[in-house]
């Protein structure tokens, strides 16, 4: 696996693994790589620093948490999505597995406008952007690999 520091055309800046430097190209040329921020296509490389090994071992203290994105720690972006996600349940009604038929109901006028929650198919998701209608996942938490 290959690490590449990512940046799309409105430079945000994001971390991409693939198998290989081919991969990352054949993925890139066919708009497989987006931008997590904004959604853009237009992804390059960004500056990486080399990873050089040494025969020494290093002796080093304990791991500290390392700032990302505005500074903010992966526990205070954590925090963020726990606040987002229950935010969004507390106004929005789960739909469950009907999201892209109430999406299409409420785009189309044929209910009341409102918040909405729940789970697609990624061909779904899809096909509503093809309609013109704009989705955003939930962020997965950890506890709900649990």
């Amino acid at each position: 696996m290959i690490h590449y520091n990512l940046q799309c055309d409105k430079a945000h800046d994001f971390d991409g693994w693939f198998k290989d430097s081919s991969s990352f190209e054949q993925q890139v040329q066919a708009g497989e790589v987006t931008c997590p921020a904004c959604g853009s296509v237009s992804v390059s490389k960004g500056l990486m620093a080399p990873n050089v090994a040494t025969s020494k071992k290093k002796q080093t203290g304990p791991v500290q948490p390392v700032a990302v994105h505005g500074g903010k720690t992966p526990a205070e972006l954590m925090d963020a999505m726990r606040q987002l996600r229950s935010q969004v349940e507390k106004t929005s009604d789960n739909v469950g597995d009907k999201f892209a038929e109430e999406a299409r109901k409420i785009h189309y006028g044929e209910v009341e406008e409102r918040g909405i929650y729940g789970k697609a198919e990624v061909s779904e998701i899809k096909e509503l952007a093809e309609e013109g209608i704009e989705t955003c996942p939930l962020p997965v938490l950890p506890e709900d690999k649990n």
